[in-house]
C-alpha cells in the first residue's frame, strides 16, 4: 500500500474539496459544525442562513433561550442536545475568551459541547492550522483503503497523522471525506467506478 500514491490520486479526483458548510466567521463554523452532526451539510447552510441573520456571534446566540434556539435547529435532528452545546460553548467563549472563539486545538477542547473532531474542524479552516478531523466519512474510507487503521476516530486520526505529511493533513481530511461521500459509501460502496480500487485492502478481501 502506497499512501503517497493514494492521497496523488485522491488529490486528482478532488482538487476543489474544501467545506460544504457556508461561514464567514469561526464562530459561524463553529455552530455549523456542532449542527452537522448526524445531518447533511445541506440541511445546515439552509438553518443557518436563517439563524445567522440574527444571532450569528456568541453573544447574540445567549439572547436565545434554548426551547427558541431549538425552534430554529429543528430540522436538523438531536436538537436538544445541539442547542445545548451551542449555547454552552457560546457561554465559555464569553466567559472565558471575551468572544472570541479560541485559536487554538487544546482552547477549542474545553468549550462545552466542542469534542476533538469539531476543533479539528475549526482549527484547520477557520484558522489555518495543520489537523485531521476523522468524521464518518474519514473513518471508514481510511479503515477500507488502510491508510489507518483503528477501531475509534481517535486512533484512526493518529494512523493518517503518521501516515500523511502534516502540510496535507487539512487538504487530505477533505480528499478522503469527499471520496466517502461519493465513491465509497458506507452501505454500498461503488467500487467499479473506484480509481483506488487496486490499493483498497477492502476490496482486495471483499468477494
Amino acid at each position: 500500500m502506497n499512501t503517497k500514491e493514494i492521497l496523488l490520486e485522491l488529490q486528482k479526483l478532488y482538487p476543489d474539496a474544501k467545506p460544504a458548510l457556508h461561514f464567514s466567521s469561526p464562530y459561524e463554523l463553529l455552530v455549523a459544525v456542532i449542527l452537522s452532526a448526524q445531518c447533511t451539510d445541506e440541511r445546515v447552510n439552509q438553518v443557518t442562513a436563517v439563524l445567522y441573520k440574527e444571532h450569528n456571534t456568541p453573544r447574540s446566540m445567549l439572547a436565545l433561550t434554548q426551547e427558541e434556539l431549538e425552534k430554529y435547529i429543528f430540522s436538523c435532528g438531536f436538537y436538544h442536545n445541539k442547542a445545548a452545546h451551542i449555547l454552552s460553548a457560546s457561554r465559555d467563549i464569553v466567559e472565558k475568551f471575551g468572544g472570541e472563539v479560541p485559536a487554538t486545538l487544546e482552547e477549542l477542547q474545553t468549550l462545552a459541547g466542542v469534542g476533538r473532531k469539531t476543533a479539528n474542524v475549526v482549527y484547520a479552516f477557520a484558522f489555518g492550522g495543520n489537523a485531521i478531523a476523522v468524521d464518518t466519512h474519514v473513518f471508514r474510507v481510511s479503515n477500507r483503503l488502510g491508510i489507518a487503521k483503528g477501531d475509534t476516530p481517535e486512533r484512526v486520526e493518529r494512523g493518517l497523522m503518521a501516515a500523511i505529511p502534516e502540510e496535507n493533513w487539512s487538504d487530505a481530511h477533505h480528499w478522503i471525506l469527499f471520496h466517502g461521500r461519493y465513491v465509497c459509501h458506507s452501505r454500498k460502496p461503488d467500487c467499479n467506478a473506484c480509481t483506488l480500487k487496486n490499493y483498497c485492502e477492502y476490496y482486495k478481501n471483499t468477494p
